[in-house]
Order: structure tokens, then sequence, then C-alpha cells
């Protein structure tokens, strides 16, 4: 870990795996706007580390044997309310994805993630007011839109369509990749629209990914 900067996001690494912590610090630290402050190996230390860095991101492991990712979270918000969390884990359940976003998790990356989902990922939560959820199934991603805080609904057809207008693609190459008619992406997008109250397509993108529907460019 090298002496922070001024503007520098300051990151408090929690995982129980040591090879895993080095890795990562070495990884950011490679990043001229962001410095690791500290890190740990369980979620005691690792809150004890936020009292005393005072850190803008905390890197949570959500797979730390015998501890209650949901408890550690709670822990940190409560010392730190304005620190961005954001959770690693192997994983792919929905309704913990969903529990960690209400308890004000900022983003929730699978660790099939790579180095460089990881650093855009905090970037664009300290950034912006959006939650980013990255490499979960889509199976997932449909529960989470079932419970998450919308009017309604979204479908598996439009989740996976919405996902594909994140990654500015037109109508006409979404219908190609989905292998259906250009006007069916036109009526599931008026759909769209109109369950997440949107005028426009990046708006509707950009509700999606505050409330973890999808993850900001897919």
């Amino acid at each position: 870990m090298r002496p922070d900067r001024a503007g520098q996001l300051r990151i408090v690494l929690i995982d129980d795996h040591a090879l895993v912590r080095e890795v990562v610090c070495e990884a950011l630290d490679l990043e001229p706007d962001m410095v690791v402050v500290g890190d740990a190996s369980n979620g005691a230390a690792g809150i004890l580390r936020c009292k005393t860095e005072n850190p803008d991101v905390v890197l949570l492991d959500g797979n730390i044997p015998e501890e209650s990712v949901t408890e550690t979270v709670q822990a940190i918000r409560s010392i730190s309310p304005n620190v961005r969390i954001l959770v690693v884990s192997m994983r792919d359940d929905p309704a913990l994805v969903r529990q960690l976003l209400d308890c004000g998790v900022r983003g929730y990356l699978n660790k099939s993630a790579n180095r460089t989902d990881l650093v855009s990922s905090i970037r664009a939560v300290c950034a912006d007011d959006i939650r980013i959820v990255l490499h979960v199934s889509v199976e997932a991603l449909t529960h989470i839109a079932s419970t998450a805080n919308c009017p309604e609904t979204l479908t598996r057809r439009e989740l996976e369509i919405l996902t594909l207008v994140s990654k500015a693609m037109s109508n006409r190459q979404i219908s190609r990749r989905l292998t259906i008619a250009e006007g069916t992406v036109k009526r599931h997008l008026g759909t769209i629209f109109t369950k997440l109250d949107a005028r426009s397509r990046l708006e509707a993108v950009n509700k999606a990914v505050s409330i973890g529907l999808i993850a900001r460019g897919g």
C-alpha cells in the first residue's frame, strides 16, 4: 500500500484470503485515483479499519466463513453511513443480492468479474448515485427485478433488451442479437418506459441501474 494523496479514493479491503488481498491491493495501487488505506481478514477487523481510516469505498468479501455479510454491512454503515460498499462474492444468490442492496450496498460483483469491472465499478459508485450488479445470472437479475422498488416487474425479455440498450445497441442490433423483429423490440421498449416511468432510453437505463436491475454498460 502506498501513501494516499489528496483527491484519491480511499479504499478498505476486507477478504479472508491473504493472496486475494495482496493481488487486489496491487491492482488498485496501479490506478492513479485510488489508494488502499487498509485491509483486513474478517469483518470485525474491517470495521475497526473503517473507524480509523474513514474510507470512501469498502470492498467486502461476501463469503467469509462464519460471518454474516449483512451484519458486517450494517455495522460499517452505522459508523460510516456515507461509505460506498461493494460486495464481491462467489455466490449467485438473488435473494442475498436483493437483501444487500436493501441494506445500502452500492454494488454486488460476482468474483468472475475482472479487474476492469472492479475498477470501473468503484469509480461509478463514487461518481453517481447508482447501484451496480455485475456478472450474476439472468435468473438472479429476474428475481432481483421482481422484488425491486419499481412500479412493475420487468420480464426476462425486457431485462435482456434493456441490458443491450445500456450497451448503446440500436433496435436493429438488438433485434438481430435476440432474433426477434425490430417492431417487437420497439414494443418492449414502450412497455419498459411505462413500467419505469421513463421518457427516453437513457432515462430507462439510469433508473434500472439505480435500483439494481442491470449494470451500467451491461
